[in-house]
């Protein structure tokens, strides 16, 4: 399970790691250059998965354990 990922803003393009809740979802993350919320883009389940460089660890959890394939 990967816990840091770097998040990227949409708004000014800069990219901050940042450690991730292990059982939970971020909503929103405010942006520390230029202070932009930044919100799940539709369909997915944190900011994390929408705009970081690994998705957050309930899907990595899901996609590791659930994956009928494995």
């Amino acid at each position: 399970m990967v816990l840091t990922s770097v998040l990227t803003c949409p708004q000014c393009g800069a990219a901050t790691p940042e450690t991730m809740p292990e059982d939970a979802c971020q909503f929103y993350y405010e942006c520390r250059a230029c202070h932009a919320v930044l919100r799940p883009k539709p369909g997915d389940c944190c900011v994390f998965c929408s705009f970081g460089s690994v998705p957050c660890p309930p899907v990595q959890y899901e996609r590791a354990y659930c994956d009928p394939q494995r």
